[in-house]
Parts: C-alpha cells; sequence; structure tokens
C-alpha cells in the first residue's frame, strides 16, 4: 500500500488525529503528487479501444432539463454534466477520492484550510487553458443564500474560496473537514470557464455537446484534446431518455441503445440469459424512500410519522420489488457497507400493532392518506406504493396510491407534494449524505426536516477526527432520523444496469450505477 493509497483510505474513514495530519500535511506540502493514483484504465485488463458510437437509454429526462449543472437532480442530469465537465476531484469505482483537475491537495493541521494544486495544460472546449480564477469562480456559484445549486448544503460550510497563484486555490472552512475531497466529486461542482453562460455545457469534459434536446436527447462528439489517458474512447456518446422502463429493455434488446440504465428487477433474469446482453450490478448506498414533508400536516406529528413507518413490511418489498436485488433499509440513509453505519441500531420491523398504536396516538381516524408514486422515481416504485397499501391497510391505515406523469415528476412532485416516492444515489461520506439531505438549511432536504441539535452534532463530527467519537455522534444521527425524520426507507436497491457485451470496462461503482454515472467517459467498444 503506498501512502498516498494509506491517506486516502484513513481520510475515508476519518481515522486521522490531528497529529496525523500534519505529518500528511507537511509530505504532501513537500512536493508530493496524487497523481499516481489516477485510474485512467481502472481494473481493465486490456488496452481500451478508440472509436464507435455509445447509445445509453437513462431515467430522469424532463421537458424542462438545462445543461445548467447547479439544479440537476436525476441520472440524466449528472451522466450530462460528467460527459462535458469534471470536478475538482473524481469519485473512484474503488470509493477512493481520485485527483481530477486537482492534481494533488494539503490539508492543514485541522482540516480548516485545504490547498488544491491545479493540473496545468487543461484547456475548456472553447480553448481556454483552466486556471484556478475559473476554479475559484465555479465554486462561489454554490454558496450563498441565492444560489440554486444541489450542492449548496455542502457549500455552507466553506468561508472562502480564493486563488493562489495561476494554479492553486485556497478552500477554507468554518471547522475541520476531513472528508473535504470527496464533497469536491459531487457532480454539481464542474468546473467551467469563469464568467461563462451556465447553460452552454462548456467544460473540460471528455465530450463536447454538440445537440441538446432537453427531456429527450444529448448528443455528445469526443474532445480530442481531453487530458485523460485512457478515458473518453467513443467517438460520439448519445443519451436519449427513456424514463420507462419496458421501453428501455426493448431499446436494448432491439439494438437502439447499447446500455440501459437501472435494469427493471422483474426482468433481470430474464435479461440476464439473452445473448450477447451482460448484467453490471453493484452494491451500495443508493435507496428507494417514501418521503413525508415534516412541515406539512398531518406529517408534522412525529406519531404519525412513526405509524406509517412501523406499517411498511419490508422484506416483503425487498422480496417482491427488487426481487432480492438490495437490502432492508432501517429509515435512514446510511448503508451497511459505510464505516460510520449504526451498527448497533435496532433494524426496524413491520409492526401492524405499533402502526396502530402510534396513528391512534397521533389522532388519525382513517382517512385516506394520498401516496404520489410514478416508475419515474425508479423501476418499481408503482408497485412499492401498492405494496404498501396493502401492508398498512393490516393496520388500518388507509393509503390512496396517486399514480404520478412521468414527465415533470420531479418538478412537480418531488419536494412539493406531502407524501411522495423517490430515489437517492449514495454519498461518497456518511457526511455528505447527512449534509445534503437532512440538514436543516439544505437545498435537498426532501422531508423538511429541521432540528438543530441534529445540525449541531453534524457540524462537530464533520470536525471530529478522533474516529471512535466520530462513529458515536454518526450512530446518534442515524437514530435521530430514524425515530424522528420524514424518511421512510423501506430498502437500499443494487445498482444494476444491462449492456450489450461489446461494452467494456464498465466500471462498478458504490455511489450510482452506469460506472458511477461516468459511464461515456470509462467504457469502450470491444473490436
Amino acid at each position: 500500500m503506498s501512502r498516498f493509497d494509506s491517506y486516502d483510505r484513513l481520510l475515508r474513514q476519518g481515522a486521522l488525529d490531528r497529529r496525523g495530519f500534519g505529518r500528511l500535511a507537511a509530505m504532501l506540502g513537500a512536493g508530493a503528487s496524487l497523481s499516481t493514483l489516477w485510474p485512467g484504465m481502472a481494473g481493465a485488463q486490456e488496452e481500451p479501444k478508440k472509436g464507435g458510437d455509445l447509445a445509453i437509454g437513462i431515467t430522469g429526462g424532463a421537458t424542462t432539463d438545462t445543461l445548467n449543472p447547479l439544479p440537476s437532480t436525476s441520472s440524466l442530469h449528472a451522466a450530462t454534466n460528467f460527459m462535458w465537465g469534471n470536478c475538482l476531484v473524481e469519485y473512484g469505482s474503488d470509493g477512493s477520492a481520485v485527483p481530477e483537475l486537482a492534481e494533488s491537495w494539503e490539508p492543514s493541521a485541522d482540516a480548516k484550510t485545504w490547498k488544491f494544486n491545479i493540473r496545468k495544460g487543461v484547456t475548456f472546449h472553447d480553448g481556454k487553458e483552466l486556471t484556478a480564477e475559473d476554479v475559484v469562480w465555479s465554486l462561489n456559484l454554490h454558496r450563498g443564500e441565492n444560489t440554486e445549486s444541489g450542492a449548496a448544503g455542502y457549500m455552507t460550510s466553506v468561508t472562502d474560496v480564493k486563488a493562489d497563484g495561476s494554479h492553486a486555490v485556497i478552500i477554507t472552512l468554518d471547522s475541520g473537514n476531513a472528508d473535504l475531497p470527496y464533497l469536491l466529486t459531487d457532480y454539481h461542482l464542474l468546473i467551467m470557464p469563469k464568467d461563462s453562460e451556465l447553460t452552454a455545457g462548456i467544460g473540460t469534459g471528455p465530450y463536447k455537446i454538440t445537440e441538446y434536446d432537453p427531456g429527450v436527447r444529448v448528443f455528445g462528439e469526443l474532445n480530442e484534446n481531453y487530458f485523460k489517458p485512457g478515458r473518453g474512447n467513443y467517438a460520439t456518446v448519445e443519451l436519449l431518455a427513456i424514463n420507462d422502463p419496458a421501453a428501455r429493455t426493448a431499446a436494448l434488446q432491439t439494438g437502439q441503445i447499447n446500455v440501459m440504465e437501472r435494469a427493471d428487477p422483474k426482468t433481470v433474469e430474464l435479461l440476464s440469459r439473452a445473448p450477447g446482453i451482460a448484467i453490471h450490478r453493484a452494491a451500495g448506498g443508493g435507496h428507494y424512500p417514501l418521503l413525508m414533508r415534516c412541515d406539512t400536516a398531518p406529517f408534522d406529528n412525529v406519531d404519525f410519522r412513526l405509524g406509517l413507518k412501523y406499517a411498511a413490511d419490508r422484506a416483503d418489498i425487498v422480496d417482491k420489488v427488487l426481487r432480492g436485488l438490495g437490502k432492508v433499509g432501517n429509515d435512514h440513509p446510511i448503508p451497511s457497507g459505510d464505516p460510520f453505519f449504526a451498527k448497533n441500531l435496532e433494524q426496524r420491523a413491520y409492526d401492524p400493532d405499533k402502526a396502530k398504536f402510534h396513528m391512534k396516538k397521533a389522532g388519525y381516524g382513517g382517512e385516506a392518506i394520498p401516496l404520489s408514486t410514478s416508475d419515474a422515481a425508479f423501476s418499481g416504485a408503482v408497485d412499492t406504493a401498492v405494496l404498501y397499501q396493502q401492508h398498512a391497510a393490516k393496520a388500518g391505515i388507509t393509503i390512496d396510491v396517486i399514480r404520478e406523469p412521468s414527465d415533470g415528476y420531479w418538478n412537480d412532485v418531488w419536494m412539493k407534494k406531502p407524501f411522495s416516492v423517490s430515489y437517492w444515489g449514495g454519498r461518497p461520506t456518511a457526511d455528505l449524505m447527512l449534509t445534503v439531505a437532512y440538514k436543516s438549511d439544505a437545498a435537498w432536504n426532501d422531508t423538511f426536516w429541521r432540528r438543530p441539535d441534529f445540525d449541531k452534532i453534524l457540524l462537530e463530527a464533520r470536525a471530529e477526527l478522533d474516529p471512535a467519537k466520530r462513529t458515536a455522534m454518526y450512530a446518534e444521527l442515524q437514530g435521530m432520523i430514524r425515530d424522528d425524520g420524514g424518511a421512510l426507507i423501506p430498502m437500499f436497491n443494487d445498482f444494476v444496469d444491462a449492456a450489450v457485451d461489446t461494452v467494456k470496462n464498465f466500471e462498478l461503482s458504490p455511489q450510482y450505477g452506469l460506472a458511477g454515472m461516468r459511464a461515456p467517459e470509462r467504457v469502450w467498444m470491444e473490436g
């Protein structure tokens, strides 16, 4: 194991004390570079082939889509962003923080000040060379009360971003954060030319967007000057928005696409037996929640929320909806593979009697509770709602399943309707997951759950460098969400994609499907 492997592992696990941070800061400051970790062909057993055309069927398209990376919410947006743009840091397929536009970084001893050394010789699609000023401008777009960025929750801890010469950036935080490199892997935090038009799609990425039909199609041509060896191998990449799982499957089988995101669990086994088709399955932090708005009656009552949580038969949902391609959830968003997973937190079980108790305590009188759903959320979202309706009925709870249109689901239903089905991809660290979705002022606090004591512990955990103390803090936070929050999380889903078997180097990721939403950059065509 190299010293840089050790550095990344310790960052990921939070196992750095202040003395260790000082040693690492001195080591990296002495001119060491993390660029040797760059997995240009991570896991590849052969040289990448160049050429060919790649077509991917993907979810999350809507007619209101834009190339502006700040408000991105769906798989289509994330994959599009990584086609044309790069971040300072890349989330590696092995879960490591890999240098991308930053070739190295140097933390202070208390992890409050970080220096990122910017890669030289990288050019934007318009020919402009990347400088520190571009990085400062791009990151500052995600800060401030008026930003529309989905990464705003992450950036609230940033107090200053400034250039240090032409190819270094200093990021200052309000408290120490050992996870900062992972924060900077977020697909919203793309680096663009200073003062550029946000909807132009101009970045440093492997493909230049040459055709764009919002909610329908994204077409990119290879950036011949791409700076990563072994990446960006197809001549063209096309993303086709196909929200219906049956339509995506048909498109793959008929040759309209080479890769499909989110294979339907109902058909995975059958699809795996089809000649020329490969299934790509990865476990990770993805999960399918039923979201209750805690600022809206009757979901503002904790007993009402608990009653609905006890009314879910999680094992039945995993078995019938995911067909075993996932794990039972416990009403918090941290997966069992995360080093800060609260393993001693009791698993909530299906209990109609407890559900009745809490609903009665909340004053529930049997009235119908609308639950909005659509397979735009995930394959099987409607089935999940119907199954839950059946489970809840045994507790005397009436669920009215509302099948919403797929187009516009993320604009018109998510974070709008008081009770709805949704999905989350994983996040590299527990802190990032909790910050983006559960911190009171998070832009994507989609349960509208706000607790100042939660926020306080979250900030303290982020800065805590003692691993035992940090683990205890994150366990407490998971317990608070489980017992008081507005997310009913019955399951963690495996990421299951399918592709023709001539698509090679499909690097599985614990964070998202489609090779961490970087399939356009990472894969190549055989022959």
